[in-house]
C-alpha cells in the first residue's frame, strides 16, 4: 500500500499536534499546535494504521514502471532468530496473523511472510516479521526512498498472536534506530532487536530540583538477535528511554507502540499559549522576537540539561508561557516552559548577547495553582523575573512604596523583596520574592 504525500500530510497534522519534542520559539507554529517530535517516525507508527517509512538497507534495482526486479535488505533475507526460531507451530500462528493483518491493509504483498525474529519473554512469545511489496512506489519520506517492504512487531494476546502497527521498509539503507516494542498487559517487558548498533536503555525519569532531566544510561545486552528487558509498568505513560551511542535525541530508538500508551483512546489537546513581551525588548529582539529564526533555543544545546534524550512523551495540559525581554546590560532575556505528561512544568531561564547561543542561567518547577507561579534570580544582579496568568504586578524594596511592573509577567530589581499580585477577580496576594 502506498500514501500519498498529501495523506501523509494529514496524518502528521492529525496525530503529532501534542506529543512532545521540545516547544518552538514561533509563535505562529505554536498557534497552529504542530510540534517537534522527538520521535516523529515512532509517533506516526504508533498512532495510526499507516504505513511509515523505516530505513532498513539493502540493494534494490528497479524497472521503469516500478515493479521490483530485485531487493537484497538484512530484514528480509537473513535466517530468522531468536529462541523461538526452530518453533514452526508458533511460526505458523504467526504467519496465519500477519496473512489476516494484510488483508486487511489491502497491500501488494509477494512472496510468504519473513520473521526476522520469533522469542519468549516474560510476557510471552512474540515477533517481528518483515514482507517484501510487490512494487516499489517513491515514498514521501525519507525523501526519494522507495518502498520494498512491511514490517510490524506480532504480540502475545488471549486470542493469539495480534500484528501491531505495520511501518514501511524501504531502501535508502538504515538510519540506526533499532526498533522496540512493550508487552503485557502492564507493558512492562521491552524488547528491542538487535539493528548491529550499541544501545543504550534507561528504565526511569527523574528530574533534579531545578528542573533537569536526569537519568542513568546502561548497554543493552543483546542476545540471538534482540534483547528482552523487564521495566517498570508502562501503562500510561512511558518512562523508559532508549538510544543508540552516544545518547541523543538525534540517536532515539523508537518504541512502536509508545503513543498508543500515552494518549490511550484520549483525543489530544493543545495547551493555552501564553506570551509576554516584557517593556524594553524591542530594544534586544526588534519589533517582532517570534520571527528570528533559527535561534531556537530547543534546537541546540542550550536546553540539552532539560530535555529527556531518549523518551518519549505527550505535552502537558499546563499553559505553555513563553516571555521575551532584555536585562539592565542590555542581553536578551528569554523564558521558556516545558511539561511532559502530568509531571510539574518547569521554567527555564535563558540569556543571550545579540545573534549569540541562549544560554539557560535560572529555572525551577511552576505550580500554576499558586499566585505567582514563576520567580526565577537571574545571575550577574540582572533581576527577578516573575509572572503569573493575567495578573496585575507590583513590588517593593523593603518597606518603601509599591511600584507598577505590568501585567502577566515582569523583570523586578534585583533588590525586589516584594510582589504584589491582584488577579483579574480582584484578589490581592503579597508574594515574598525569595520565599
Amino acid at each position: 500500500m502506498t500514501i500519498e504525500e498529501t495523506d501523509v500530510r494529514g496524518v502528521l497534522r492529525r496525530v503529532t499536534d501534542d506529543l512532545v519534542g521540545p516547544p518552538t520559539l514561533l509563535d505562529d507554529v505554536r498557534r497552529g499546535g504542530r510540534r517537534r517530535l522527538l520521535r516523529r517516525r515512532a509517533v506516526l507508527a504508533a498512532l495510526c494504521a499507516a504505513v511509515v517509512a523505516v530505513p532498513v538497507g539493502g540493494a534494490l534495482h528497479l524497472a521503469d514502471d516500478g515493479a521490483a526486479v530485485e531487493v537484497a535488505s538484512p530484514l528480509l533475507d537473513e535466517p530468522a532468530r531468536g529462541d523461538l526460531a526452530g518453533d514452526e507451530a508458533y511460526l505458523r500462528q504467526v504467519r496465519e496473523a500477519w496473512r489476516h493483518r494484510a488483508r486487511q491493509l489491502g497491500s501488494g504483498l509477494r512472496g510468504d511472510p519473513h520473521v526476522v525474529w520469533a522469542g519468549d519473554t516474560p510476557a510471552g512469545p512474540a515477533a517481528y516479521v518483515a514482507h517484501r511489496t510487490e512494487s516499489n512506489p517513491v515514498v514521501s519520506s525519507p525523501d526519494g526512498a522507495r518502498q520494498i517492504g512491511l514490517a510490524a512487531f506480532v504480540e502475545p494476546t488471549a486470542a493469539g498472536p495480534r500484528v501491531m502497527t505495520t511501518e514501511t521498509l524501504v531502501d535508502s539503507g538504515t538510519d540506526g534506530n533499532s526498533q522496540a516494542v512493550l508487552l503485557g498487559p502492564r507493558r512492562d517487558v521491552l524488547v528491542v532487536l538487535d539493528a548491529g548498533h550499541p544501545v543504550e536503555f534507561s528504565p526511569t525519569l527523574r528530574y533534579a530540583a531545578d528542573g533537569r532531566i536526569e537519568r542513568t544510561f546502561q548497554p543493552v545486552a543483546f542476545r540471538d538477535g534482540a534483547a528482552v528487558l523487564s521495566v517498570p509498568p508502562q501503562r500510561d505513560r512511558v518512562t523508559v528511554a532508549l538510544s543508540r551511542t552516544p545518547v541523543s535525541m538525534a540517536n532515539v530508538v523508537h518504541i512502536t507502540n509508545a503513543a498508543e500508551i500515552l494518549f490511550n483512546g484520549k483525543d489530544s489537546t493543545s495547551p493555552r499559549q501564553l506570551t509576554y513581551t516584557l517593556p524594553g525588548a524591542d530594544r534586544v529582539w526588534g519589533d517582532a522576537p517570534a520571527a528570528q529564526v533559527g535561534r531556537d533555543p530547543f534546537e541546540t544545546e542550550a536546553l540539552a540539561a532539560h530535555v529527556d534524550p531518549g523518551g518519549t512523551h505527550r505535552e502537558g495540559e499546563s499553559p505553555r508561557l513563553t516571555v521575551y525581554g532584555a536585562t539592565p546590560d542590555g542581553r536578551q532575556l528569554l523564558l521558556q516552559t516545558v511539561q511532559y505528561n502530568d509531571d510539574p512544568a518547569r521554567a527555564i531561564a535563558l540569556l543571550a548577547h545579540s545573534g549569540a547561543p541562549f544560554h539557560p542561567v535560572a529555572s525551577g518547577f511552576i505550580d500554576w495553582t499558586t499566585p505567582l507561579p514563576v520567580r526565577l534570580r537571574l545571575p550577574d544582579g540582572q533581576g527577578v523575573l516573575v509572572a503569573t496568568e493575567g495578573a496585575a504586578l507590583s513590588y517593593r524594596i523593603g518597606a518603601g512604596r509599591w511600584h507598577d511592573a505590568g501585567r502577566g509577567a515582569a523583570l523586578l530589581p534585583a533588590d525586589a523583596t516584594e510582589v504584589r499580585v491582584t488577579a483579574a477577580g480582584g484578589t490581592v496576594t503579597n508574594v515574598r520574592v525569595d520565599s
